[in-house]
């Protein structure tokens, strides 16, 4: 009964948020707030793969990317035309809640299965060898989006439709993406701390101990990497979505490395730290803006000072999970540990 009374909150919570924040803050506070709620899944997304699975990849970015062209083509060349011929029948919210899932499943789904294009080949590598395939892989991506003139090619592609003057295609409320976000988070923390999420954590802290237990190792780094790259793709989304135009500067390597400075600042093997991280490091540069040149200085210390004193990261494997998201057997060790 309390979970569930949380739950109602949380939803009134969110749908005030969509409602209210529009009014009460101008469009560059709401920019910011959407950028961490992309930020987080990102972030969290990838900790399934880097943290939990002791894997090491840097292009990350590359999966966005997928998710971000997909869903904004969907909307652009199908999404459209289906929004203009329901504008009379339905009310904005009404049609807003039954078209916007469509392009996040759509990049979340296209992400995935470059994820296991990708992840079949290069996850049979370990080690240095493995960050460097899919660096490789995902500046391949970005390339090729470069060179696809249906996406927009060079001039990267804008969410308005031509035949529908007036039509926006963007999504601005903030309910609705923290409310994705929170539900992607909590499928994430459901996974890695269930009963089956226990094979990541065997992979991570001794891959030939776990194949001689009978693990397949390689399989399920291929499923952590599918599932990381389908929350990456439905980030790439949002960050489409809110933003009403993308361009492959968006997902470039500087990209995949900001959300790597994310993970291992809040600590492998940490959701919360992670969350916490990729909000911090999301808003600091405009908190510091203030300092004119020196905020990018001051902003490049803290990381720096951060990292010798707590190399571990902020909250090292600590973890604050509700014990609804954990399985039967993980909670009563998660207790144990404090």
């Amino acid at each position: 009964m309390r979970e569930r009374a949380l739950l109602l909150l949380a939803l009134g919570l969110l749908v005030a948020a969509d409602v209210l924040l529009p009014r009460v803050l101008n469009p560059y506070y709401l920019t910011i707030l959407s950028r961490i709620g992309v930020a987080v899944l990102a972030a969290v997304s990838l900790q399934l793969v880097n943290g939990f699975t002791g894997q090491f990849s840097i292009g990350h970015a590359g999966f966005m990317a997928v998710g971000a062209y997909v869903s904004a083509a969907v909307s652009v060349h199908a999404g459209a035309a289906w929004l203009a011929a329901w504008a009379d029948a339905l009310p904005a919210w009404a049609l807003r809640a039954c078209y916007f899932p469509v392009p996040l499943l759509a990049g979340g789904a296209a992400a995935a299965l470059a994820g296991l294009a990708v992840g079949i080949p290069a996850l049979r590598l370990r080690g240095d060898y493995l960050a460097i395939a899919t660096l490789g892989f995902g500046e391949i991506i970005r390339i090729a989006i470069l060179n696809v003139d249906a996406v927009g090619g060079a001039r990267g592609l804008s969410l308005s439709a031509p035949a529908h003057p007036g039509l926006d295609l963007r999504y601005e409320g903030l309910g609705a993406m923290y409310g994705v976000v929170a539900l992607s988070v909590a499928v994430i923390s459901r996974l890695v701390y269930s009963t089956g999420g226990l094979a990541f954590r065997a992979v991570r802290e001794d891959e030939t101990a776990a194949e001689s237990v009978g693990i397949a190792t390689t399989r399920v780094k291929v499923e952590a990497f599918v599932v990381s790259s389908f929350f990456a793709g439905v980030a790439g989304a949002l960050f489409a979505h809110s933003e009403g135009y993308i361009h492959t500067n968006s997902f470039s390597f500087l990209r995949s490395f900001e959300i790597v400075v994310f993970v291992v600042l809040g600590g492998l093997g940490s959701i919360t730290g992670a969350i916490l991280a990729a909000a911090l490091l999301t808003a600091a540069p405009e908190l510091l803006r203030g300092l004119g040149e020196w905020r990018m200085i001051l902003y490049s210390v803290l990381l720096i000072a951060t990292m010798l004193l707590r190399p571990q990261g902020l909250f090292g494997q600590r973890e604050f999970v509700p014990g609804w998201l954990r399985s039967r057997r993980e909670a009563p060790r998660a207790a144990a540990r404090g």
